[in-house]
C-alpha cells in the first residue's frame, strides 16, 4: 500500500458491518486484500477483523480466485425514510375509555359495595 493511498479498496469499509465484510470482501484481488490488511492495521487494527482478511488472502494465495461480487449493491445500508404514515383516519381503532383506575383530572372513586371499616 502505497504512503499516499489513506483509503480502503473497498466503499464506506469504516462503516461496514463485521456481520458482512466477510462476504464484501470476497470480490478483492490479492494486492487489495493486502491493501486491505495493511489499512485496517495501521487504523483500526480489530482482531476479529484481521483474521477474516488474512484468512481471505490465504485463500487467495492458495488458488481460489475473486467472485465477480459488485462493491455498488450494498444491502447493508437502508433506504432512506419515506415519511408520512401510511394509516388513514378511517384506519384507525377505536377511542378507549380511560383505564379503570381513572385519570389525573378524575381520580378514582370506590366502588359502590365498598364500605370503609365495615364488613
Amino acid at each position: 500500500m502505497s504512503a499516499e493511498r489513506s483509503t480502503p479498496p473497498l466503499a464506506d469499509y469504516d462503516g461496514l458491518p463485521v456481520a458482512t465484510l466477510r462476504h464484501r470482501v470476497r470480490s478483492l484481488t490479492t494486492e487489495q486484500m493486502r491493501d486491505l490488511i495493511a489499512y485496517e492495521s495501521s487504523h483500526g487494527n480489530r482482531f476479529q477483523v484481521l483474521e477474516i482478511l488474512k484468512s481471505r488472502l490465504a485463500e487467495l494465495e492458495a488458488g481460489a480466485r475473486p467472485s465477480g461480487g459488485d462493491q455498488e449493491f450494498q444491502p447493508e445500508t437502508p433506504d432512506a425514510p419515506r415519511g408520512g404514515s401510511a394509516v388513514s383516519p378511517g384506519g384507525q381503532g377505536p377511542a378507549g375509555n380511560p383505564p379503570p383506575h381513572g385519570v389525573p383530572a378524575q381520580p378514582a372513586r370506590p366502588k359502590g359495595d365498598f364500605r370503609p371499616g365495615g364488613f
